[in-house]
């Protein structure tokens, strides 16, 4: 959720390091940041509410210099974005300084335990009980101590702490939430992501649950849950650090829509050999698929859309019992699973904690799991039993856009890959399902050469404040995702639902005026969307469809239309979702928002 960068090494560069990795992580947190450093043997500490920039100018003023820091970009979860509930937080003695990401269950319980042992809170978060539990249990010794914390705490961390007694060490911990360390000569970088330390090194650790880390310049001591010395790997990160730059574009949202055809191309070229057979190396060599009598897709969010596509092939592929969960929910809903269950976790971040908490349930019951993700080394991708890379290369914005068409094209392989492996589908059927994915890349690069239309189609809604997107059938599936970005970054409350569902509630809300959204590419549905749309019409609507040049029925009836190539029953919603992605990004820009940053939304949701 929020941001996390530390740094020791053997310079004095930890400000000026630790603010670069800060800017690369705002997209994890940005209603307040903060950074502690060990100058002269204290602790210095700076904290500012609002975004990093704040930060930043007030450190202009200061000469601090220091080899050794943490710093925070933060996303509030306990207490208001202020000065005061800004990561880090120190101990009453000035002696300890803690950033965390995550949740402390038990912290009003300990923080009560310390109050009356005389410890006085500065602030309304949970992460302060940790400086302070820390600052209780201290025995001379950082790791000791840190054991002795992870002992009494509760709930999910990744934890990064300072001591002025130790002017070249940071102690480090997880647990459910992603922490990493880089690796450089005579320096060391811990990090919630990978962009924040890319600039300096390709080298890093991914720390497991339940492990502990003392870092120091010239070397990383990694300690499982039972204090054993565990030799972590090293992995290279092969992708470039231009993906993590605008590159001209005025926003990431843009330069990421505008991604999309080369990153399916990518994905393609991954998965399909050169013999045009769908080839996902070893990943499933230990699997059985003919024993599966249903699949569930678990997921959050966009994620979750992009899940709701894969049901519609799952089923008309496969013919195969399938079922979309929400992860929050999934858990509670007492879902029948066991060994004849196929379970597919989605996950852009992949450390989406409600997916991996329904992720561990679904491997206690027996089930198989399949990790669908974009990051490598994520914990989701650790734990399931085969992981597969979306390929989108790294997305800051917070609105998902290449890792949704990412997900859905890779569930689409997966669909085909297991049709024609259990002789669901023949040789010549598998060959023009996938004639219909290669058009996709040329086909939503022509959708991008609309973007001036659709530009000034944002301009006569940005003024609204809510409407209504609707589709039947699969559109129906893009238009929950198109609602999803437009009520994300412009603020507009929108609702998506069957088109087939207005007679029965919700045509009462229909007024003059009111914006409705159309997703209309399913040949056998086209005369019941345009019925629809003259019920709308006929009460006021303004309607903006999203439909094929070949749905003349649609477009007579629409106020503005937006055309899609014909790519097939399956996949033109892929192509659908891409207008519906400029549409919000534009609305929002009509709005003077700030398309990257969205208020109260985060990356990488690392909590329940």
């Amino acid at each position: 959720m929020c941001g996390i960068v530390g740094y020791v090494g053997n310079d004095e560069k930890a400000v000026e390091i630790i603010l670069d990795g800060l800017s690369k992580l705002e997209y994890r947190g940005y209603d307040s940041a903060g950074i502690a450093v060990v100058e002269n043997g204290e602790i210095f500490l700076e904290k500012k509410s609002g975004k990093l920039e704040n930060l930043v100018n007030s450190l202009k003023e200061k000469d601090v210099f220091s080899n050794v820091g943490i710093g925070h970009t933060r996303w509030a979860t306990h207490g208001n974005p202020t000065d005061r509930n800004a990561h880090p937080h120190c101990s009453n003695d000035g002696k300890v300084a803690v950033v965390h990401n995550g949740i402390i269950e038990n912290y009003s319980v300990l923080k009560d335990e310390l109050i009356k042992k005389g410890y006085i809170f500065n602030s309304d978060t949970d992460t302060e009980v940790v400086s302070q539990l820390f600052s209780e249990l201290y025995t001379g010794d950082l790791i000791e101590t840190m054991f002795k914390v992870k002992e009494r705490i509760r709930g999910s961390y990744a934890l990064g702490i300072i001591h002025k007694d130790y002017p070249n060490k940071i102690i480090c911990a997880r647990k459910e939430s992603p922490l990493i360390i880089g690796i450089g000569e005579n320096k060391k970088f811990i990090a919630s992501d990978v962009p924040a330390i890319l600039k300096y090194t390709r080298d890093v650790i991914f720390l497991d649950n339940g492990e502990v880390a003392l870092i120091e310049e010239d070397k990383v001591t990694v300690l499982d849950k039972n204090k054993n010395i565990v030799n972590k790997e090293i992995t290279k990160i092969e992708w470039d650090m231009d993906q993590a730059t605008k590159n001209g574009y005025p926003h990431f949202m843009l330069k990421e829509i505008e991604e999309q055809p080369q990153m399916i191309e990518k994905t393609l070229s991954a998965y399909i050999d050169v013999e045009g057979h769908i080839n996902f190396g070893k990943a499933f060599d230990n699997i059985d698929f003919n024993k599966f009598n249903e699949i569930h897709i678990i997921a959050c969010g966009t994620a979750y859309h992009a899940g709701l596509q894969g049901e519609f092939f799952f089923k008309k592929i496969n013919g195969l019992r399938t079922n979309v969960d929400i992860a929050s929910e999934f858990r509670y809903n007492d879902p029948f699973l066991d060994e004849k269950s196929l379970v597919i976790f989605l996950s852009q971040s992949g450390e989406t904690l409600d997916t991996l908490m329904a992720l561990k349930l679904a491997k206690s019951k027996g089930a198989t799991t399949i990790a669908i993700t974009n990051v490598l080394g994520s914990t989701i991708s650790r734990e399931a039993d085969v992981v597969i890379y979306t390929l989108a290369g790294v997305e800051i914005s917070v609105a998902s856009t290449k890792a949704y068409t990412t997900q859905v094209v890779t569930m689409y392989l997966i669909s085909l890959y297991l049709a024609y492996r259990n002789k669901k589908i023949t040789e010549e059927e598998l060959q023009k399902y996938l004639d219909d994915v290669y058009k996709l890349p040329e086909n939503v690069g022509n959708i991008l050469l609309q973007k001036e239309k659709i530009s000034n189609i944002a301009k006569n809604i940005y003024k609204k404040d809510r409407g209504f997107y609707l589709g039947r059938g699969i559109d129906d599936k893009t238009a929950k995702e198109g609602s999803l970005k437009m009520k994300e970054i412009s603020y507009i409350h929108t609702e998506a639902f069957p088109a087939g569902e207005l007679k029965h509630g919700p045509i009462a809300l229909i007024e003059e005026g009111t914006m409705v959204v159309v997703v209309s590419t399913q040949d056998s549905m086209v005369e019941k969307v345009a019925s629809n749309i003259k019920e709308v019409r006929a009460r006021g609507a303004y309607v903006i469809s999203v439909t094929k040049e070949t749905h003349k029925e649609v477009i007579d009836v629409s106020d503005e239309v937006i055309i899609v190539n014909n790519n097939g029953m399956l996949l033109t919603p892929v192509l659908s979702v891409v207008p519906l992605q400029l549409l919000a990004y534009y609305t929002a820009v009509h709005k003077g928002l700030d398309v990257d940053k969205p208020r109260n939304l985060a990356k990488s949701v690392t909590v329940e």
